[in-house]
């Protein structure tokens, strides 16, 4: 991989990683479309990192309070906003590690393939913007409640099958249960954490059985690249999400899976 080809793919991951928009779909179709090789496990995990330090970095005050308040309700004080916020997160992260460690590797080669993952760029879209539509956009993430917390989970381990979006499941489901479009997005990117850190680890221990040689100084600068362009995507996003709503996002993931479609199949 050559440096040109590092940056373009970083930069691609950061701004895609946290919109509604599947980046896999995109990481299938650029190099599809430029006649690029795989990038390999290196670089998948290079840039997961850089995004990784985006969203710690941007939610750096909200996770000091949120740990503060977890570790307080572990020695027995009442249960603060701050420390149910993080018993949500955990919660809402124990569905997707179940049904990684048993169906994830199957679904990330079975199910690998344009148009499974046209098809659910596309659905998923639409079905984003009928919750944004349909939804009461009146409640933020401090007002979930265990069983929404629960439901958010299980809808993120559809992202399990290729283009679904990550971000884009957990905030539909955030806003079919009534949360304005900013709660939905913050309790998605929270969400991201330990999400991203698990998929680094498994990226990782794949790494470590790898014999090729791993090119340390294209590595750090994607590193570098993602975390930037990632923290940038998350401020713009939250600073106009309220007001732009979700249909253009739906309406790029129709035009991404025809053009998927088109190239592809």
């Amino acid at each position: 991989m050559d440096w040109f080809q590092a940056i373009f793919l970083a930069v691609l991951q950061g701004v895609v990683e946290f919109l509604p928009i599947s980046s896999s779909g995109h990481l299938i179709l650029v190099p599809a479309l430029l006649g690029w090789d795989d990038q390999g496990l290196g670089f998948d995990i290079a840039v997961h990192f850089g995004t990784l330090m985006a969203v710690l970095g941007y939610f750096r005050d909200d996770i000091r309070d949120m740990a503060a308040g977890w570790y307080a309700s572990l020695r027995g004080a009442p249960m603060s906003g701050d420390a149910r916020l993080a018993w949500a997160v955990i919660l809402g992260t124990v569905p997707l590690a179940f049904a990684g460690a048993v169906v994830g590797a199957w679904f990330s080669s079975d199910l690998r393939s344009p148009g499974i993952i046209a098809a659910a760029t596309a659905g998923f879209g639409i079905v984003l913007w009928i919750a944004d539509r349909s939804s009461r956009h009146a409640r933020d993430e401090h007002t979930l409640r265990w069983r929404d917390v629960l439901a958010i989970g299980v809808g993120q381990t559809l992202a399990l099958i290729p283009g679904t979006s990550r971000s884009g499941i957990t905030m539909t489901v955030g806003l079919a249960l009534g949360l304005t479009r900013a709660g939905a997005a913050r309790f998605s990117f929270l969400l991201a954490i330990p999400a991203i850190a698990m998929a680094a680890v498994w990226e990782l221990e794949h790494l470590l059985r790898d014999p090729d040689p791993v090119d340390w100084p294209v590595l750090g600068m994607a590193t570098g690249v993602s975390a930037f362009t990632a923290y940038i995507t998350i401020k713009l996003f939250m600073r106009l999400i309220q007001s732009m709503g979700m249909l253009v996002f739906a309406l790029y993931r129709l035009v991404l899976a025809a053009v998927i479609v088109y190239v592809l199949l």
